[in-house]
């Protein structure tokens, strides 16, 4: 099937591109000599997981025991669900994959310690936990410093529990533009970090994972020498709000190439300077930004409503005519992903795969 007989709006990837992707990221890892284990909130397909696994990848993160589950139950045999985890149902059903797989979970809360033991005890299962601090995220996570230091204790002290280290994940960071100030503030959380680590040190705990980082500072934290995993999940991707970030010449970032695209139909061109497009909200996610549109020159998203996408046509643009497929970047991968049924892979304009997004609307 060509990719001008692929219906619309559809979600598309770039198979030539993702490949470059996912193998890039595998080769700065391995460079940096550092474990990758990209984020599958992003993806939401045991596939991507595979491929990214068979390219070097040490396991996948999640947000959710759902998306845990839909990764384990495609073959996925090493997760962190890189989150706080709350109440008995979900617990339980954490502890039921423990039981089948590798799996971690992040704490902030000496309660919450406890209720994870008591559903690993009712399972008999081992779960292994890692102390979440907060390094400037401003979101979930105790305090760096001793606060962690007393959780470990507690981990420690629970019998079906593993003390596997720390959760440091600068979110804030991740879209700081300027490469200069990004890399400070990773340099901050990493103070913060690596001050930590000492103290659990003296306390005699080892922490084998200190993980965090993401598609926007993953160099500085593989760079610093205190973090030994990255979580960076959007690379695979890519999509419009990372390209605004600079590098360190103050140009935009292309490092990794767009892979994810909204694939789109002029649906009406009523004014010279002006044509709608069937992709809105319900085909892309915008709390990042519009999307983009590829490939044609001055042609610009300026607004959505549910169903449709209003395209501003500038004197430079192309005749655009009712019909005709446009390419979109969208604003934010994970929710524009989280949209959509399936991937439809394209390489050399023919679809060449088409996989499910598994564990869309797996929020629970």
């Amino acid at each position: 099937m060509s990719l001008e007989d692929v219906d619309t709006p559809a979600l598309l990837l770039d198979l030539d591109a993702f490949e470059f992707n996912i193998q890039l990221m595998a080769s700065f890892a391995e460079k940096f000599k550092i474990n990758h284990r990209p984020h599958a909130k992003t993806h939401k397909s045991p596939v991507v997981a595979q491929k990214q696994i068979v390219a070097g990848a040490v396991g996948q993160c999640c947000q959710k025991v759902a998306e845990a589950e839909i990764l384990v139950a495609g073959g996925i045999s090493d997760v962190l669900v890189s989150n706080q985890i709350v109440g008995r149902r979900k617990l339980d059903r954490l502890a039921g994959l423990a039981r089948n797989a590798n799996i971690s979970v992040c704490v902030d809360d000496q309660d919450n310690i406890n209720e994870i033991n008591a559903a690993a005890q009712r399972f008999n299962a081992n779960i292994e936990v890692l102390v979440e601090i907060d390094i400037g995220a401003g979101r979930c996570g105790v305090a760096p410093g001793k606060a962690a230091v007393e959780l470990a204790k507690s981990i420690r002290k629970n019998s079906n529990l593993t003390f596997g280290g720390l959760q440091a994940y600068q979110g804030k960071a991740q879209h700081i533009r300027g490469f200069g100030e990004r890399k400070i503030a990773i340099k901050k959380a990493g103070k913060l970090v690596k001050e930590t680590v000492h103290l659990l040190s003296e306390a005699d705990f080892e922490c084998r994972l200190v993980t965090g980082a993401g598609t926007g500072t993953f160099q500085f934290e593989a760079d610093s020498g205190i973090w030994n995993e990255l979580q960076a999940g959007s690379y695979c991707f890519m999509d419009a709000d990372y390209g605004l970030n600079l590098n360190e010449s103050g140009e935009f970032i292309d490092t990794f190439k767009n892979s994810l695209f909204i694939w789109s139909t002029v649906m009406s061109h009523p004014t010279k300077d002006r044509a709608v497009i069937d992709a809105g909200h319900k085909a892309a996610s915008i709390d990042s930004g519009l999307p983009h549109v590829a490939d044609v020159k001055d042609v610009t998203y300026v607004s959505a409503s549910d169903e449709h996408g209003s395209l501003v046509l500038g004197p430079d643009a192309v005749d655009i005519k009712i019909g005709q497929k446009l390419r979109l970047i969208p604003g934010h991968c994970d929710p524009t992903v989280n949209l959509h049924d399936w991937y439809i892979g394209i390489r050399d304009g023919i679809v060449e795969s088409i996989w499910s997004v598994e564990a869309r609307g797996a929020a629970f």
